[in-house]
């Protein structure tokens, strides 16, 4: 957590650079507030005069329970992310107010969580609605298809390097150390994302990441976004809602029904190629993410138990034995196992 005096000094340089220091008075009447629970980055709540935004900072070492070290630049990818995304989905992305390059630091919109609650402890209560799952699935689909095969798009957010260590790395190559039976399985899923280029890619498409609004969800946390595979970013989100499953059982069918809700509203509004085309690759990469948040380095922290992490594992590696697995049979197989 970001409470030191040096942080909070670095944050008021930030602000006076950025010209959000609107109180009048210099910075003493300024007020932060480090908001806590973020792996990647330093998060300050700020209030300056009668205006109230966030103010975020990467940093280099993750904090997790493994070693994870990712480059600072996906401060700036985030920053690029946010911008691009809101031309297209301005009601569903929070608006940039300044970053600075130097300091590893930009702000944006602040959202009072007694108004935008975040849809994880949504979920938690086992609050699993699935018209927030269907427009999430809409925002991802019209990113995806403003994005698709575009150059410059290509050329902006060309950040392999940053999607291998934040993403790819972590998750799938980690979790094949583990599993020497499935070990090319993970890493040829490994390859094929990073070699996949369609179209821009959140990569972090999580409901720790977004919070529910009564007009849109809002989608928060770009860390590593990356010109890619779209595949990852619908696999990704559909991996935390079955994996809740096993968080909260007695909500179980709710979140499989939120998992359908999502894919259907993607796989309906996507244009940039078939649906059945994305739909094969999003089960291909699915179980893989299942088992990486049991195995790799950055597992789940709501599954402590051994013997669901057991079944996890069980389920997850029987459907990366299945080669023809599909969308249904990874529904089907989890349902069966942890949702009936």
């Amino acid at each position: 957590m970001a409470d030191s005096a040096r942080d909070n000094d670095d944050v008021l340089q930030f602000l006076q650079r950025a010209g959000l220091d609107t109180t009048g008075l210099g910075t003493k009447d300024i007020a932060l507030q480090p908001l806590t629970g973020g792996v990647s980055a330093d998060i300050w709540h700020v209030t300056s005069g009668d205006r109230d935004f966030v103010v975020k900072r990467a940093v280099p070492q993750l904090r997790v329970a493994q070693t994870w070290m990712a480059p600072l630049s996906r401060n700036q990818s985030e920053v690029d992310w946010l911008n691009e995304a809101r031309c297209i989905v301005p009601e569903a992305v929070p608006q940039v107010l300044a970053s600075d390059d130097k300091l590893n630091m930009f702000a944006m919109t602040y959202y009072p969580p007694d108004i935008y609650p975040l849809w994880k402890r949504e979920l938690r209560e086992g609050r699993a609605d699935p018209a927030v799952a269907s427009a999430v699935g809409q925002i991802a689909a019209r990113i995806h298809n403003a994005t698709a095969y575009s150059d410059a798009i290509a050329q902006r957010f060309a950040t392999d390097e940053a999607f291998l260590s934040l993403r790819v790395d972590p998750y799938l190559y980690a979790t094949a150390m583990r599993h020497a039976d499935l070990a090319e399985t993970l890493r040829a899923i490994g390859r094929d994302i990073l070699a996949n280029k369609r179209a821009l890619v959140h990569g972090d498409l999580s409901p720790k990441n977004i919070l529910v609004g009564a007009r849109s969800p809002i989608l928060l946390d770009a860390e590593c976004a990356w010109y890619g595979e779209p595949a990852f970013d619908i696999a990704f989100c559909l991996n935390h809602l079955y994996l809740k499953c096993v968080w909260v059982p007695a909500a179980g069918k709710n979140f499989v029904a939120c998992a359908d809700a999502l894919t259907e509203a993607y796989l309906g509004a996507i244009t940039f190629e078939p649906a059945a085309d994305i739909a094969q690759r999003i089960a291909r990469i699915l179980p893989g993410l299942m088992l990486a948040r049991i195995d790799g380095k950055s597992p789940v922290e709501y599954i402590t138990d051994e013997n669901d992490k057991a079944r996890v594992r069980r389920v997850a590696r029987s459907l990366l034995h299945d080669e023809a697995r599909t969308l249904t049979t990874i529904k089907t197989d989890f349902a069966a196992e942890f949702a009936s």
